[in-house]
């Protein structure tokens, strides 16, 4: 694009440049202003950047804040829409939230950092690489979210694919690849996972399926039903206390599991563990956990098909755990 042309966006480069290059820290003189302004082959009066300074206050809110030093003068924005602790919240939400993947994570906060200067940016960089959590395998959770919103706004009935986990790692259909058509009524995050609660016709109640295990979304010409059922249903059932792995020494545990629960593990411990097969019906992998009250509750309420098996001390920990458990009932 030619000097000239470029020339008529003066007030949009200025105000980029402003946003981007300064802060409650950074600062632009004129002449700085100037020069980043020539990048964008534009050249400006001070007069008429004073009056575009004016415009970006009274027209869209942003204060140019000005402050002689001596002998020169400087320039910065003092207020955003976002202040910086606002965005690095944000991005701790992403970040933590198991059911955006981490590419997906990667590229929202990089539409998040536009909030602030490219400074301010540089310091939330850290955040995006320190988090080692489990995040979801299924990229397409993200939209899936989308079609299911659309279908409520709509008040349209969807089918989907219903999917789990194979000792293999792969998703797999459940109930020999059928179609899934249910009435959507709501979406709710519990322990860090995306559910859908949907009123299914043919057992007339309502369900809950995990977004991240639902594929090929659509929505039916047909309107949604269970409407007085869902007047009454509780969605605080989904609210369950889980384990969280909260204090306690890290230790490395064996255990050992039915095949048919290798689901359990892959959506708490993502696809890094490895399964080695014990048997025909059984399998156990090792992983690292913090040994405490909520890690033992979490194995109780995985029932007889799961046992711990390694370390020792951890086994007899858990065997004196249940023993005192069993107690206080009595």
């Amino acid at each position: 694009m030619s000097r000239g042309a470029n020339q008529k966006f003066k007030f949009t480069y200025l105000m980029k440049i402003m946003l981007e290059k300064t802060d409650e820290e950074h600062t632009l003189t004129m002449p700085q202003i100037m020069q980043e302004l020539e990048k964008y082959g534009v050249t400006a009066e001070r007069k008429s950047i004073y009056a575009d300074f004016q415009d970006m206050r009274d027209k869209f809110g942003i204060e140019i804040y000005k402050e002689q030093k001596g002998r020169e003068t400087f320039y910065n924005v003092i207020s955003r829409d976002f202040e910086l602790a606002e965005v690095k919240l944000l991005v701790d939400a992403i970040q933590s939230s198991k059911f955006i993947t981490q590419s997906k994570s990667r590229d929202l906060i990089k539409k998040i950092k536009g909030f602030v200067s490219e400074y301010q940016g540089k310091s939330l960089q850290r955040q995006v690489f320190m988090d080692d959590r489990v995040k979801s395998m299924n990229e397409s959770v993200f939209y899936n979210v989308d079609e299911v919103y659309t279908a409520i706004n709509e008040n349209k009935k969807i089918r989907f694919k219903y999917y789990k986990w194979d000792l293999n790692k792969k998703l797999v259909p459940r109930h020999e690849d059928a179609w899934f058509e249910v009435s959507p009524w709501a979406l709710t995050w519990v322990d860090e996972n995306y559910y859908m609660v949907a009123y299914d016709a043919w057992d007339g109640k309502m369900k809950s399926y995990r977004v991240d295990k639902m594929k090929h979304i659509s929505a039916m010409e047909e309107q949604r039903e269970g409407k007085e059922i869902f007047k009454d249903y509780d969605m605080a059932k989904l609210s369950k206390s889980t384990f969280g792995m909260y204090g306690g020494p890290k230790k490395i545990v064996k255990i050992q599991f039915e095949n048919s629960l290798c689901g359990v593990f892959l959506d708490r411990f993502g696809k890094d563990i490895s399964f080695r097969p014990v048997d025909e019906n059984h399998s156990e992998f090792r992983v690292e956990v913090n040994v405490s009250p909520q890690f033992f509750g979490w194995i109780f309420g995985l029932g007889t098909g799961v046992k711990v098996v390694s370390p020792d001390e951890v086994v007899e920990e858990l065997k004196a755990y249940g023993k005192k458990f069993l107690e206080n009932m009595e």
